[in-house]
């Protein structure tokens, strides 16, 4: 079995594959370049992303820089936007649903390290993947940890730790990050505190 497999069954592995460097750095090749496109070049961005990612929907918009481990690895739906400094640690799946809002300086991670510090000493790696949900907001500064499923319309305030998985229709934050409430009538009525929302007509 070799890593990739292990990989995928997230058990614990070791880079000591002789293609992995090489793999990566086509992978790295595509993330340079799309990083140092001009603002106006979105035909070009959108061909750079379609050879990055392993799946994306229409109306993906990733605001540069990006980072990414593989890029092949995260699987997008359709009309997603990633602010700035959005980073996913791909080394297993990472699949982000429709109508995904992700603000600046977002991590998403698959992989860790054993806490086991002679396993450490040797690179070893386990990696989980990880599913966001339809129409999920992420605020920034979150970090999504391995394994993590988060559910669809749910919220995750700004400088999460989100360690567990996170229902549908819930707003959680914190470190670790908990379910606070669950979204309800006054959130149709309120988008911010005390702010009546009055755009809904005709929707």
């Amino acid at each position: 079995m070799d890593w990739r497999e292990k990989v995928n069954g997230g058990g614990i592995y070791f880079y000591t594959d002789e293609g992995f460097a090489a793999e990566q750095q086509a992978c790295m090749e595509l993330l340079y370049d799309y990083n140092h496109t001009r603002p106006g070049e979105t035909e070009r961005r959108e061909a750079l992303l379609q050879q990055f990612f392993g799946g994306m929907g229409k109306g993906l918009y990733i605001e540069p820089p990006l980072h990414a481990n593989w890029g092949r690895n995260t699987f997008w739906g359709n009309n997603c936007y990633a602010n700035f400094n959005l980073t996913l640690v791909d080394d297993a799946e990472i699949h982000i649903g429709s109508h995904v809002l992700l603000a600046p300086n977002v991590v998403i991670a698959t992989a860790g390290h054993p806490i086991h510090p002679e396993l450490r000493r040797q690179t070893a790696q386990f990696s989980l993947p990880v599913h966001v949900g339809d129409n999920v907001w992420i605020g920034a500064g979150a970090v999504i940890l391995p394994g993590v499923h988060i559910g669809e319309n749910s919220v995750v305030g700004a400088g999460s730790v989100v360690t567990k998985d996170i229902p549908a229709n819930a707003v959680a934050m914190g470190n670790p990050c908990r379910v606070v409430r669950y979204i309800n009538e006054r959130d149709m009525k309120f988008y911010y505190k005390d702010r009546k929302i009055d755009v809904l007509e005709g929707l």
